[in-house]
């Protein structure tokens, strides 16, 4: 078997450096040389992981990291005709486009993981549904909810619906919110002043739409200067909500 060539790769903020390494390792093990392009807004992790690459020998030109916008470093490396593969973590939006450049390029190879939400399921016979609650609490709040795989919708039986909206609000609004140097802290900032307020704009929408808030909703921790928000929970949400 033949390496393919170079693999372009592009990788989200909420987890540079372990989505890196899932696209890096592979693609150098199987003989490739990579052009990785880190999200603008987290790439720092990835130009020291290129640092290392160095230290530890890895030939110049083997593992390389363009940083840059979207539209130009991303659009470059996805209409670059001597990238031979694209592996791309991220929006549905952004994988499409990726698609396009691929078809106007040289047909190359696209592996897109895209985002998603996920559904936590709680049915009124669970053993133990102040456990479900914490499980719950801790699948949604990690990292800050900025994890595409976060059980952030709650699909819970009518008949305790309430009492484990209450649980689950309980528990959130106990979550520590703070600097992500502090040990202590359970839930750092957003990862951005447009994600901040893109997460407010999704609750307002959902309250207008007839939901019903049960704990947070709002910036905190204003006057440091960074991009908290409340551990939120609302009920009586929809599928036709945007939030849903």
């Amino acid at each position: 078997k033949q390496p393919i060539g170079v693999v372009g790769v592009i990788v989200p903020w909420n987890f540079p450096l372990m989505i890196g390494a899932w696209k890096i390792a592979p693609a150098l093990a199987a003989g490739n040389s990579v052009v990785l392009k880190p999200a603008e807004t987290a790439s720092l992790t990835l130009l020291r992981l290129a640092e290392l690459a160095i230290e530890a020998g890895v030939p110049p030109g083997v593992f390389n990291v363009v940083t840059g916008q979207g539209p130009v470093a991303g659009q470059a490396l996805g209409l670059s005709m001597e990238v031979d593969v694209l592996a791309f973590t991220g929006s549905g939006g952004v994988g499409r486009r990726l698609l396009d450049y691929a078809a106007r390029s040289n047909l190359k190879r696209v592996y897109l993981e895209l985002g998603g939400k996920s559904p936590n399921i709680v049915f009124a016979d669970a053993p133990d549904l102040a456990a479900a609650a914490r499980v719950a609490v801790y699948g949604i709040f990690r990292n800050s909810g900025q994890v595409c795989i976060a059980g952030s919708r709650l699909l819970v039986q009518a008949s305790v619906a309430d009492d484990f909206a209450a649980e689950v609000a309980r528990i959130a609004a106990a979550v520590r919110v703070g600097d992500p140097l502090d040990l202590s802290t359970e839930a750092g900032a957003m990862n951005s002043l447009p994600q901040l307020e893109r997460a407010q704009g999704f609750v307002a929408g959902a309250l207008d739409e007839g939901a019903r808030l049960v704990t947070g909703g709002a910036r905190t921790l204003e006057a440091t200067g960074g991009w908290y928000m409340q551990p939120t929970v609302l009920a009586d949400v929809t599928p036709t909500m945007d939030l849903f």
